[in-house]
């Protein structure tokens, strides 16, 4: 399988490195997390600009067809500038449930916006107790004479302080558990009865509980099938996990150059702390890591856009995952510790590196997670 990138894509990969460099550096991003709002609309209005809020959203509805491969590039170089506005939460989530599961009117309503900048999503999924279990899911949704109205509470909504809609997993039916009787709906995040508790995360980024009493909906919220929404939310979260990965490989990129360059710089008895065999094992052991992080987001992406066979996608997603998880941990922990003390301060970017990193494992399951739904899903051998 060739991943070299077409011409196109490496067009698009320097435009985003360009717009990186000039207007994501660290000290802006800095500014970004400190401020009010805690991301940027001026950052969001520049990435719809370049084209790549409509990348992967259909091209009937303002975008331009694409896929995960034709934002590999795109999630590295964020991954890189640890960039904290809601891209994952809108274009690789709440999105994607609109164009694969929203009506033909939600999603002349809501995609064109996403493409050009207007509107933000966020997925109200996790709930607590439920950890990593996509099926666990308490709030209900009863049925009313024009819609639904949904009842519960979710947990660490990433990007739901800045969302205008809401992507929300509710029961219409069956047990908390239960793999059927689950449905979609897209909710106004202003709308009467949610209400939500702000706060931020362990890496920068914004995020909220959200409680919801008697929330009204009409029946165009409904996302895909009544009850059967738990395969959609599979599929979706796949995807995302997949730009997750890649997302992560741009990350580590960063933690590798930082930590090489400063193992040249730093000297100790007279000599650049770079020539102690020891480092240098550690530091090999880091671009390895790396570059097998890169092959298996890689193929993980291709395999969410080509995969029709869902134990197939979850195997490959599963897999990579794992090992995106298990690089995550080694570059983090290496690059602070090559670093020394001043690996930990607020003024290192590579510290803000090791956070996003750290929350990058657990995200959408952490390595554990992945193994045992990849055991789960593989195919028993044959004698």
């Amino acid at each position: 399988m060739n991943f070299d990138y077409n011409e196109e894509q490496q067009l698009l990969a320097a435009s985003i490195r360009r717009f990186v460099e000039k207007d994501y550096g660290f000290e802006t991003r800095r500014r970004i997390v400190a401020s009010g709002e805690g991301w940027s609309r001026e950052v969001w209005a520049q990435l719809a600009q370049l084209g790549v809020l409509g990348l992967a959203l259909p091209a009937e509805h303002g975008g331009f067809g694409g896929g995960a491969m034709d934002l590999i590039a795109v999630m590295e170089a964020f991954g890189d500038a640890l960039l904290v506005e809601p891209f994952l939460s809108t274009v690789a989530l709440g999105a994607q449930f609109v164009a694969r599961g929203g009506t033909a009117a939600r999603k002349s309503e809501i995609l064109p916006g996403i493409a050009e900048g207007r509107l933000t999503m966020a997925f109200a999924h996790t709930e607590r107790g439920a950890r990593y279990d996509l099926a666990g899911i308490a709030t209900r949704a009863r049925r009313t004479e024009d819609g639904h109205a949904l009842d519960g509470e979710k947990r660490v909504v990433l990007h739901a302080p800045c969302a205008d809609v809401l992507v929300v997993s509710a029961r219409t039916d069956g047990g908390d558990a239960d793999a059927s009787g689950v449905s979609l709906f897209l909710v106004d995040a202003a709308a009467p009865g949610v209400s939500m508790r702000r706060f931020r995360t362990l890496d920068g980024c914004i995020a909220a509980d959200i409680a919801m009493r008697d929330v009204r909906v009409g029946r165009d919220a409904l996302i895909g099938e009544e009850g059967a929404g738990l395969a959609l939310i599979e599929e979706v979260v796949d995807f995302a996990t997949s730009l997750l990965c890649a997302e992560a490989v741009g990350a580590i990129a960063y933690a590798n150059a930082a930590t090489l360059e400063y193992l040249k710089t730093r000297k100790q008895f007279g000599v650049p702390i770079g020539s102690f065999q020891a480092l240098q094992h550690r530091m090999v052991d880091m671009m390895i890591a790396h570059e097998q992080a890169q092959s298996m987001a890689s193929l993980a992406c291709a395999r969410v856009d080509r995969e029709s066979d869902p134990v197939a996608r979850k195997r490959m997603v599963s897999a990579a995952k794992v090992k995106i998880a298990d690089a995550c941990r080694l570059a983090s922990q290496e690059s602070v510790q090559l670093h020394g003390g001043m690996g930990m301060s607020e003024e290192m970017k590579v510290s803000h590196t090791f956070r996003r990193l750290t929350m990058i494992a657990q995200q959408f399951g952490d390595a554990e997670h992945h193994l045992e739904r990849f055991a789960a899903v593989s195919e028993p051998r044959r004698n």
